[in-house]
């Protein structure tokens, strides 16, 4: 069985894209992975004020037995300014 949804994580990184962490989940949920992935942009321009040299943001999946309650969908229209 596949993941039950997918979350962006934005990760801060040091110089080189090395040592990175986790350092913001937004809170939207995408039923697919190419739904995640073609928000990762507007998703990490949305975040960019983050204070690290690298800024990356990844598509992470969530396993069925993680999810307590049936997650929201991503706003249908969801273009940041």
């Amino acid at each position: 069985m596949g993941p039950a949804y997918f979350v962006i994580a934005i990760m801060g990184c040091s110089d080189g894209a090395i040592d990175c962490q986790t350092v913001a989940t937004p809170a939207a949920h995408y039923a697919t992975e190419q739904a995640c992935l073609a928000a990762r942009n507007d998703t990490l321009m949305a975040n960019s004020d983050l204070d690290f040299p690298t800024l990356l943001a990844e598509c992470q999946p969530v396993a069925p037995k993680a999810t307590a309650s049936k997650p929201k969908p991503a706003p249908k229209d969801s273009a940041s300014a």
